[in-house]
């Protein structure tokens, strides 16, 4: 697995005055934890439309590959997740495509291979949270399929214990939910004298596995949404062990046929996206990309280096070369980017070709609004 050092510059998801330190995580592949000290960005309340089970059909089937989707016009766009309904993705999509139509899918890859069938217009992916760093899993998907980012989303993280209705604390045996969920609340839980715990897929498939079977022994780490959704009750709000906790969302589109005499235009506010795949040397080529942008004023909003090596069991990551028919192409040494501002700006064409010179491959990964609030879906 590849190993992540990260650098941020001027990031709104990551202030400059979080305290960063290494953390070893088996999952998901993510090597930093970051604490909110001060000064967060700003939170906006958004409100959800729940799941109906009386859903369209997907090829004759309720689901893709395990969930009813939901309820929406006709010709509302269909986005794709990761998770049971009311799974935290679930609300990032709604956030994101207000009135949209959404695909539950088992995994990651499922959402995007959603798009891919025609079975979803768009796809969503956690790609980075403030307590667990950057999900490599995820970018990974991203950098192997020929999709674009078209939009971002940050949601606050808001966790509860749910149990069965009437169930008391005391009559708890174990808590179920994803593995992450249950590492954000590992002191809260041990407080409630919770040592029992198994992961599961998702969070709302916790509580949808609670429901289920009638466990009245068990409890679920997930959203309050999910409670409202699955009629749970709620024995503990609040539950994450750091109060600040952000999760930024990635929507996925497939490329809009454009002709070369009228380029699109760009989004409001823009931040572009790019990975750089160079021959070696870290350093020196991290000096270079941040030469190429600071001489021409473009502040970076993130900045991360995987390093992949056979010696100590790495793999290198496997990039989509989408020019003609496209291949995946393996490169042990990597750059993520952010950058302010569009692709098509003259400054950074000419950051972007400084930089095309000295590595190996460039790949514009999308170039879409930046949206700094932080949504809260309580």
């Amino acid at each position: 697995m590849a190993f992540a050092t990260s650098l941020k510059l001027h990031n709104p998801f990551s202030p400059t005055s979080a305290a960063t330190e290494r953390r070893d995580l088996d999952f998901p592949a993510a090597v930093y934890r970051t604490r909110w000290l001060r000064n967060p960005p700003r939170t906006v309340a958004m409100a959800t439309v729940p799941t109906n089970d009386g859903a369209p059909r997907i090829n004759g089937h309720p689901h893709i590959n395990g969930h009813a989707h939901s309820y929406a016009p006709a010709l509302a766009p269909r986005v794709a997740f990761q998770g049971a309904p009311g799974a935290y993705s679930e609300f990032a999509a709604k956030t994101a495509v207000p009135g949209c139509a959404t695909v539950p899918c088992r995994t990651f890859a499922d959402a995007i291979a959603a798009v891919q069938a025609g079975q979803a217009d768009r796809a969503i992916l956690p790609v980075e949270s403030t307590m667990e760093g950057t999900a490599l899993r995820n970018y990974d998907l991203l950098l192997r399929h020929d999709l674009v980012i078209s939009q971002e989303v940050n949601l606050f993280v808001h966790y509860c214990l749910l149990a069965m209705p009437g169930v008391r604390p005391a009559e708890l045996r174990r808590v179920i939910s994803h593995p992450m969920a249950l590492a954000h609340c590992g002191r809260a839980l041990a407080q409630l004298g919770l040592h029992r715990r198994e992961p599961v897929e998702d969070t709302a498939g916790a509580v949808e596995m609670l429901r289920s079977h009638r466990l009245l022994d068990t409890a679920a780490i997930a959203s309050p949404r999910a409670a409202l959704l699955y009629g749970l009750d709620v024995l503990a709000d609040g539950l994450q062990d750091e109060s600040w906790n952000v999760t930024r969302f990635l929507l996925l589109s497939p490329k809009s046929p454009t002709s070369p005499a009228t380029p699109p235009l760009p989004p409001p506010n823009p931040k572009t996206s790019m990975v750089i795949a160079h021959r070696g040397g870290s350093m020196v080529v991290l000096l270079k990309v941040l030469s190429a942008f600071s001489r021409r004023n473009i502040n970076l909003t993130k900045l991360e280096i995987i390093n992949s090596s056979a010696s100590e069991n790495k793999a290198p990551v496997m990039i989509l070369d989408i020019r003609g028919k496209g291949s995946l192409r393996a490169f042990p040494h990597v750059l993520y980017v952010d950058f302010e501002g569009s692709k098509e700006d003259p400054r950074a064409k000419e950051a972007i070709d400084e930089i095309s010179e000295f590595s190996v491959f460039v790949r514009i990964l999308g170039c879409y609004a930046a949206n700094p609030n932080v949504y809260d879906l309580q």
